[in-house]
């Protein structure tokens, strides 16, 4: 039997934070309580012991909203955040989880949870940014370059909670040209964390960027950003399928982005994912964009299933260490289809250290990368969209 609210009301009517907070009953069964302006008034922390459930409905983010260490956010299938738009002296509009805090961001096929914001424009605010406990390769750990809340460490099952059946749209707010939202910012991220069925649309820089990690993904769609459309760095290693991007008509940089470490390409541990299902759609290959693939700085990765259509370069692999890795066979991108490719595939050596301004490494073969199959289908469609995006996006 719950206990009851009034207790808890009689303090929330006290404080000053615009928060829905959850007690816990002798059985485990949550209390909610809510306050009356959390829908125009969504942001601050959600501190240790603390649990916002956001039910029905649409709610206003008015600024950052942290969840610390111990906290717990929960969004209902079909409850849109949006966020108002920013005044300068205002805090940037963006969502947090921090090492030890979870959010629960589960919708359905019929009424995915949307994040979004009042301004249907590039930029308008930030986007949703995780850190977990899990290993990255730069340091034992490291602060999120966004939200500057610590991510990394050992623990490779780290759990951040679950994001399914949710867009992300109109995020990617830009403090400085290298200090910049992405939809979704994963730094340190765990494998027990459940990533699958999300959508990150008409973002101004990347859609989806893993910062080292080790979650796992599924059913991810990447349309109309600015910068690239999936992108990775500092050691990530994960298990992945089913990932569909698609650019603009106009804007667009990337396909697929990909380091280990720009300051040490040989650090540990080693960027890695496997990604089987894979489409990616660019402007047109007469375009000046550049590649389907940027593989580069000592990465690795194993891919299976991959349509690639409308780019200039299908597969772009930079330096000696990412090069390397095609010759012992753990760069490898198996089942290819090219549709539209000016160009299959480029490799090119590392500049030599001293090296005039300007000058370029050495071009080398790395056909050996990859293999063909036209029956490939990538997402399930080849440049359509396929049967599990359908439903629950937009813009495709």
């Amino acid at each position: 039997m719950k206990k009851s609210l009034s207790t808890v009301l009689l303090l929330a009517s006290l404080t000053s934070a615009p928060m829905l907070f959850t007690a816990c009953s002798s059985d485990n069964d949550p209390i909610v309580n809510p306050i009356d302006d959390i829908r125009e008034n969504l942001k601050g922390e959600i501190k240790n012991g603390e649990h916002i459930i956001l039910e029905t409905g649409v709610y206003k983010l008015t600024g950052a909203l942290i969840v610390q260490n111990g906290g717990k956010l929960t969004v209902k299938p079909g409850v849109v955040i949006e966020a108002t738009p920013y005044r300068d002296g205002e805090e940037i509009r963006y969502i947090a989880v921090a090492q030890g805090g979870q959010i629960f961001a589960e919708g359905t096929k019929e009424k995915p949870v949307i994040f979004t914001s009042t301004n249907k424009t590039q930029q308008a605010w930030g986007g949703v940014v995780l850190c977990g406990k899990a290993p990255i390769n730069k340091g034992n750990t490291a602060n999120a370059e966004v939200s500057g809340l610590p991510y990394g460490g050992t623990q490779v099952d780290d759990n951040s909670g679950i994001i399914r059946y949710a867009r992300i749209e109109y995020s990617g707010y830009s403090y400085s040209s290298d200090k910049e939202f992405n939809g979704l910012s994963m730094f340190g991220v765990g494998a027990g964390t459940t990533i699958e069925y999300v959508q990150v649309h008409e973002g101004s820089d990347d859609g989806f960027e893993w910062f080292g990690g080790t979650v796992n993904t599924k059913y991810l769609v990447s349309t109309s950003n600015e910068d690239d459309l999936f992108d990775w760095t500092e050691g990530w290693n994960g298990t992945n399928e089913y990932w569909y991007g698609k650019e603009a008509a106009n804007k667009g940089n990337r396909g697929v982005e990909a380091d280990n470490n720009s300051n040490n390409h040989l650090a540990g541990p080693i960027s890695n994912p496997t990604i089987k299902n894979l489409t990616l759609i660019g402007r047109g290959a007469s375009s000046s964009e550049p590649q389907a693939m940027k593989l580069r700085v000592g990465t690795k990765t194993s891919m299976d299933n991959v349509f690639l259509s409308n780019w200039s370069v299908g597969i772009d692999i930079e330096h000696d260490e990412s090069v390397g890795y095609v010759t012992d066979g753990s760069l490898k991108i198996s089942n290819v289809k090219f549709e539209n490719i000016t160009t299959k595939s480029k490799g090119t050596k590392t500049v030599p250290q001293g090296s005039p301004e300007g000058t370029k490494g050495a071009s080398v073969d790395v056909s050996a990368a990859f293999t063909e199959n036209n029956n490939a289908t990538g997402a399930g469609a080849g440049s359509g969209t396929p049967e599990w995006a359908k439903g629950w996006t937009v813009g495709i």
